[in-house]
């Protein structure tokens, strides 16, 4: 069904639905703002999240089913920053549905309006001293880093406090699936996902201020890319897992950078003031890469938020009115 014009001024159409769209055509991958509904057919569940997830956007998205292990598999991999469950896909509430995307549906931080992050990135934050005192157990990861610290150059004890610090926010609210809202019938839901990060400690950074932002991606689960101009001990090396760990010099990191080798969508800079403005330089304004590079503070929040995407998710909980509890197992 094509859109017909409505006016004389080309400016308003009846909507449209355009059937037979080929995966990987133009309309499949192209976002239009237009009133054309595209479809796209596909055999499994798990191709057709493949299409979904196949474009360069990720704003919104939607499922009906009733199938708990349907909904598990969705949730685990689709790529979008607003899912909808058994509803329509569009009028997010604040606060109840925070509203912000993914990939190229966000730029920057990602903090998604009207959620509990929005403000936190619209100003400027400071270090202040952080006191050793008695410390709770961390996750694995993070235990062995505090104890290549400690082996090495830099503050273990610091560093233990302050991941004992982040364990503390990851078991209150980081880790967890939150309905603030509570409405009843639907489930609004808000939870944080794991993105992968590329780690620069740039010439003149501390070492130190790196061993807290690393202890931040271990805990978020992040995957990591870590790129340093100064050597990393075996211990640190060993502590990080499977990340990619490389050193290079600043000269060598940004002219990798401004060649588009970059593998991740995201870079915390670890280094002084200057070394953002070159990272800018060299990476060309490109809106498709988010660089934080605010001082490195021993904050869960600040420092966590960099390695996780937020995401909002949205369940009918009724059947025709009737209380319907299908979803609570999976999520």
């Amino acid at each position: 069904m094509k859109p017909r014009r409505l006016d004389d001024t080309g400016r308003f159409w009846s909507p449209g639905i355009r059937t037979g769209v080929e995966p990987g055509s133009e309309f499949h991958r192209v976002e239009y703002f237009g009133p054309v509904l595209g479809i796209l057919t596909a055999a499994t569940l798990d191709e057709a999240i493949d299409l979904q997830n196949a474009t360069d956007f990720g704003l919104t998205a939607g499922l009906h089913t009733l199938d708990p292990s349907e909904l598990e598999t969705w949730l685990e991999r689709v790529e979008a920053g607003n899912l909808y469950v058994n509803r329509g896909i569009t009028g997010a509430i604040v606060r109840r549905q925070p509203f912000g995307g993914w990939k190229r549906s966000a730029v920057g931080a990602g903090g998604k309006a009207g959620g509990p992050n929005y403000l936190v990135h619209l100003g400027s934050w400071a270090p202040s001293p952080v006191t050793p005192t008695s410390t709770g157990a961390v996750s694995a990861p993070v235990s062995r880093l505090i104890a290549a610290a400690h082996d090495g150059a830099g503050s273990s004890g610091a560093l233990a406090a302050i991941a004992a610090a982040d364990e503390a926010a990851w078991s209150a609210s980081f880790g967890r699936s939150i309905d603030v809202s509570q409405v009843g019938l639907e489930r609004n839901v808000f939870r944080y996902r794991p993105v992968p990060v590329t780690v620069r400690l740039a010439e003149g950074g501390s070492p130190v201020e790196l061993l807290r932002v690393l202890a931040a991606g271990l805990r978020a689960g992040a995957p990591l890319t870590v790129s340093s101009a100064i050597g990393l001990s075996a211990g640190v090396r060993a502590a990080l897992g499977s990340a990619s760990v490389t050193q290079a010099s600043d000269a060598d990191f940004l002219a990798s950078a401004s060649r588009g080798e970059l593998t991740t969508s995201r870079v915390r800079l670890v280094g002084p003031a200057e070394a953002r403005g070159q990272l800018a330089i060299a990476l060309g304004g490109d809106p498709s890469v988010a660089v934080f590079a605010a001082p490195v503070t021993p904050s869960p929040r600040l420092e966590l938020l960099p390695f996780l995407r937020e995401q909002a998710v949205t369940v009918t909980a009724h059947r025709f009115g009737n209380p319907d509890a299908w979803s609570e197992g999976v999520l």
